[in-house]
């Protein structure tokens, strides 16, 4: 097997730490630039760019293997709000459904606090997405 990295003067490993990182957080080329100088490796940005453009394919499509296949053995966690609120002089109440991150994914306004609301909603999230691990009321 052909080694893909034979062609410039630099290890796979320095390839990979200067490569990675621009892929995956918004980073400059300058600013990719300076994080192997720190450890003492002198590239230049038009380095850092032949590399990412040779090599940033292959490592972008394994992160999102990795990505993708952690994601379809999680269960997401769901966490469960309860708040009123007043929409035009009225008081409802509002019930909101998010996700592990803190995002809101789906809200519901009723008029009553009781079972029947509560039931409806979690009938209309389940329909919508696959059940959760667990669900987490917020306090």
């Amino acid at each position: 097997m052909r080694n893909s990295f034979g062609y410039f003067n630099s290890s796979p490993e320095i390839i990979r730490l200067t490569v990675i990182p621009y892929i995956r957080y918004p980073l400059s080329l300058r600013q990719v630039e300076d994080t192997p100088f720190e450890r003492g490796i002198d590239i230049l940005y038009e380095t850092v760019r032949l590399w990412q453009n040779r090599y940033g394919p292959k490592f972008d499509v394994g992160i999102l293997k990795r990505w993708v296949h952690r994601q379809s053995h999680t269960n997401p966690r769901w966490l469960l709000g309860e708040v009123f609120v007043q929409i035009n002089g009225e008081m409802f109440y509002l019930w909101r459904r998010g996700d592990y991150e803190g995002e809101v994914l789906e809200t519901l306004a009723s008029k009553q606090r009781d079972r029947k609301a509560e039931i409806t909603f979690l009938k209309c999230t389940m329909k919508s997405h696959p059940p959760p691990s667990s669900i987490v009321p917020s306090v």
